[in-house]
């Protein structure tokens, strides 16, 4: 097989796009839908500051790499989640990536703030990944807010992006459905969200990095084995073995076309207001993240109490 580009031997078939690629090729190609997205989602300038939310995986090393090779003003965001299987080699490659990479990054470790996910779990009834999640999307927030980024951009990729549609559409989650696509604008107390690596599916980051040399870590979250999204990315990988560029017509076409039919309208839009805690917008009164600090804040009373009655 040979490259379309050069008639070199290729070295990554797409299926996809009937198409294959030498490794220089395949990189302008990679490079050329990253640029293509921003473009046509008008989702920064060369003016913006853009935090990058970094996880030490993949899809977030290749996004900084990309968006670091084209010139964009770019610093990292790592949260280290407390976990004890995974957590030090995720954090371990982000900075590490970052380092040689002349990438700014910062830190926060949720163990300092009494939100290790390991005893999260051990604590809370809700499902975990709800509650990371949520927890992950407080603290991008805020710290975008608060240190003058007008951009956060997310390594989500075209296999994320169409299992958690492909999630609400059997659900009929209109209010994410309202709301799902590949920019999210600033409003209400929210940083603008970007999604510039949409059109690459996760084979694609996969050999970005392996032909870029850019060294990801790989370590399962431990809690996640219960998570819904990998059944449907399971499903639309099936489905786009069968039907190559299925995946990517789903998502284009729910952009174009269905989105819309999911606004929200008058007055079934969701109210925000300050959290009357800390000031984060959300619809509860007191927010979130306010609600699962003060319930582990709680349960750290509770034990001290009986230590010191049981020392008594």
């Amino acid at each position: 097989m040979k490259c379309k580009r050069c008639q070199i031997p290729a070295v990554v078939a797409l299926p996809s796009h009937h198409t294959a690629f030498c490794k220089d090729c395949f990189l302008v190609f990679a490079r050329r839908l990253v640029e293509r997205a921003i473009k046509e989602h008008g989702m920064f300038t060369f003016d913006d500051r853009i935090l990058i939310a970094i996880s030490g995986g993949k899809d977030s090393l290749a996004l900084a790499w990309q968006l670091k090779d084209l010139g964009y003003n770019i610093e990292g965001l790592h949260i280290d989640l407390g976990i004890p299987e995974s957590s030090p080699i995720a954090r371990s490659y982000a900075e590490r990536f970052c380092a040689m990479g002349e990438i700014p990054l910062h830190v926060i470790e949720t163990a300092k703030l009494g939100l290790a996910m390991c005893d999260v779990k051990r604590r809370v009834k809700r499902p975990i990944c709800s509650v990371c999640g949520q927890t992950k999307r407080y603290l991008f927030n805020k710290f975008a807010q608060e240190n003058g980024f007008t951009v956060l951009a997310t390594g989500h990729n075209l296999d994320d992006e169409t299992s958690r549609l492909f999630a609400n559409v059997m659900r009929w989650d209109v209010e994410f459905l309202s709301d799902q696509g590949p920019v999210m604008p600033a409003e209400k107390g929210f940083a603008k969200k970007v999604k510039p690596l949409f059109r690459l599916t996760e084979f694609e980051t996969a050999n970005l990095c392996f032909l870029a040399g850019i060294d990801y870590g790989y370590a399962p979250c431990p809690y996640s084995s219960k998570a819904s999204f990998p059944i449907y990315k399971n499903l639309l990988a099936d489905l786009e073995d069968i039907q190559p560029g299925r995946k990517i017509r789903f998502y284009d076409g729910f952009l174009k076309d269905g989105r819309q039919g999911f606004a929200p309208r008058g007055e079934t839009s969701v109210d925000i207001q300050p959290c009357t805690t800390c000031g984060y917008p959300t619809s509860a009164g007191e927010c979130g993240f306010c609600r699962l600090t003060a319930t582990m804040n709680e349960d750290d009373g509770k034990r001290e109490t009986r230590d010191v009655k049981r020392k008594a």
